[in-house]
C-alpha cells in the first residue's frame, strides 16, 4: 500500500438486490470501518458475493446504496436523488477498489508480470518504469519474484491466486475486496494465500473478505459479519460472534462448522 494512499470507509445503506422476483439482498445495513479486516460469513445463497460485488458496482443495487469514504460507488447525488455515473466514471471509482476473484481471473496469454501492470498502466495511466518496479516489488512480497516471466497456466492454483492478489494491490487501492479466496483451490494450498491475506490485513489496509474459512476469520478478522437469507443476522469482534453469537440463527448455523473450522 502506498504511504499516500488512506484506508477507506465503506457505508452500506439499505442495500436490495433482485434478480427477477429472487431477492437477494433484503435491506443489508453495514459500516466497515478505515483500516479494519471486515470478514463475512454465513451458509451458501445468503447473499455475501452479491453484496461485495455491489460495493465496486460490479453489480447495480436495485435499492439503498453504498458509499466509500461518503461517495456513493456508481452513483452521483444531486438534488437529493442518486443518478447513475457514466461507464467511465464508475471504471474510475473501481481502480481504488482491489478484488480478488474466486477463480483468479489471470489474463492466460499474459506473463506474470503483464498482469500485474495492465491495470496501473491502461486504467490509471501510470508511468510504466514505475509501475513495473512496484509490481516486482509486490511479486516478492507474495513470494513470487522469480515467477514475474511464467504465465498463469505454468503456475498452482495458489500461485495464480497470489498474482491475483499482487494485481488488486497494484492499483494502490483504498479497499481490498476477497470473494472466497481460497474456494477454488485444492486444500493443501489454501493456507499459502491465506498467509498472504494475513500479511496485508497487517499493513491497516481496508480488507472485507467473504469466506468459509471460519479459522481464518477467527484469528485476523477486527470484526465478523454473519449473513443468511439476504440480512445481516448479526456483527461482532470474532470472539463474541464465535464464543457467544446473540441471536439463535447464528448458535445454529455456526455449529455445523465452527469446530472442524477450528481444529485445522
Amino acid at each position: 500500500m502506498s504511504t499516500a494512499t488512506l484506508p477507506a470507509r465503506v457505508d452500506i445503506v439499505d442495500a436490495r438486490k433482485s434478480f427477477g422476483t429472487l431477492e437477494v439482498l433484503k435491506g443489508v445495513n453495514l459500516t466497515v470501518k478505515p483500516g479494519e479486516v471486515t470478514v463475512i460469513v454465513g451458509p451458501s445463497g445468503s447473499g455475501k458475493s452479491t453484496l461485495l460485488r455491489a460495493i465496486n458496482h460490479l453489480e447495480a443495487l436495485s435499492a439503498g446504496y453504498i458509499a466509500v469514504d461518503g461517495e456513493p460507488v456508481g452513483y452521483r447525488l444531486r438534488g437529493g436523488k442518486l443518478h447513475e455515473r457514466r461507464e467511465k466514471d464508475i471504471l474510475a471509482t473501481r481502480t481504488g477498489i482491489g478484488f480478488v476473484f474466486q477463480n483468479f481471473n489471470l489474463f492466460p496469454h499474459l506473463t506474470v508480470l503483464e498482469n500485474v501492470v495492465e491495470a496501473p498502466l491502461v486504467a490509471q495511466r501510470r508511468n510504466r518504469q514505475e509501475v513495473t518496479a512496484k509490481a516486482l516489488e509486490l511479486l516478492d512480497r507474495v513470494g513470487l519474484a522469480d515467477k514475474a516471466g511464467v504465465y498463469p497456466r505454468q503456475l498452482s492454483g495458489g500461485q495464480q491466486q497470489r498474482v491475483a492478489i499482487a494485481r488488486a494491490l497494484a492499483l494502490e487501492p483504498r479497499i481490498v475486496l476477497f470473494d472466497e479466496p481460497t474456494s477454488a483451490l485444492d486444500p493443501e494450498l489454501v493456507g499459502e494465500v491465506l498467509d498472504v491475506v494475513r500479511d496485508l490485513a497487517s499493513t491497516g489496509t481496508t480488507l472485507v473478505v467473504v469466506t468459509h474459512e471460519m479459522g481464518f476469520a477467527r484469528d485476523v478478522a477486527d470484526t465478523v459479519v454473519f449473513m443468511d437469507q439476504g440480512r445481516v443476522v448479526e456483527s461482532g469482534p470474532p470472539a463474541q460472534l464465535f464464543g457467544n453469537p446473540r441471536e439463535e440463527r447464528t448458535r445454529t448455523s455456526l455449529s455445523k462448522v465452527i469446530e472442524p473450522a477450528f481444529n485445522i
